[in-house]
């Protein structure tokens, strides 16, 4: 059975038209982001789509690379969509098992559907996720690589298990970016690292103060220092 046919099947004595709230469509509405956010971490060749069931035979309210099936918002649901939805229903899953199917041309897809409740555990929409697997390899692959035109900033991602290792990691990185650039001097180089600490939002944490001075051997009245010159300057440009 093809995942998106793109049709519209007879539905209403599948699923009936149902009155939602004001609160049930903010909260629809609310995940058009996500959407927008899912396609562009995934790429072209990721169809996203939302759907409303306060009318399923218009079910569709957002959708990303809808190409892929040619719908548009006002669509109605897909006979996937369809399949899973008494499922979810009855057994109050929060999304489908992820499967492999086809297209309405008989690509293949990897599809999953999740499931949208409001605050009283209704369902009211689904997230469809559909990957379609026919795309050139390098197509797909792009999607995951740098552009030429836009250099990428690899710096590394911290993965910590806890704050005590977040603070060290990110100071020990800090130390060695800073130390190895030789456009800082030397007797700049402490001031330089609790600011560019400061800019990374570490001192938000507690008793990063005392783990940041420990770890350049200076005083914790030295970082506070260095902290308030740098307000001073960033008021400074706002005056």
């Amino acid at each position: 059975m093809p995942a998106e046919s793109g049709t519209a099947r007879p539905i209403n004595n599948i699923v009936a038209k149902r009155r939602f709230s004001q609160q049930d469509r903010q909260l629809l509405a609310s995940y058009a982001g996500l959407v927008d956010g899912l396609a562009a971490m995934f790429g072209r060749h990721c169809e996203i789509v939302l759907h409303s069931l306060e009318d399923p035979e218009r079910s569709v309210i957002h959708i990303a690379n809808g190409s892929h099936s040619g719908r548009g918002p006002g669509s109605p649901l897909s006979e996937q969509a369809l399949r899973w939805l008494p499922e979810l229903e009855r057994q109050q899953l929060n999304h489908s098992p992820a499967g492999f199917v086809q297209s309405r041309l008989g690509a293949p897809v990897k599809s999953s559907t999740l499931a949208i409740r409001n605050g009283e555990g209704e369902l009211i929409g689904l997230l469809c996720l559909n990957l379609h697997l026919s795309a050139p390899l390098h197509e797909f692959m792009a999607d995951f690589t740098p552009q030429v035109a836009e250099p990428p900033e690899m710096s590394p991602e911290n993965f910590s298990n806890n704050v005590e290792e977040l603070v060290t990691l990110t100071v020990e990185r800090t130390i060695e970016a800073i130390n190895a650039d030789p456009d800082v001097a030397n007797n700049a180089k402490n001031k330089q690292i609790v600011t560019t600490l400061y800019e990374k939002g570490i001192f938000d944490i507690k008793d990063a103060i005392a783990m940041v001075s420990s770890k350049l051997n200076i005083s914790k009245h030295t970082v506070y220092l260095y902290i308030r010159q740098k307000k001073r300057d960033e008021d400074e440009s706002i005056a």
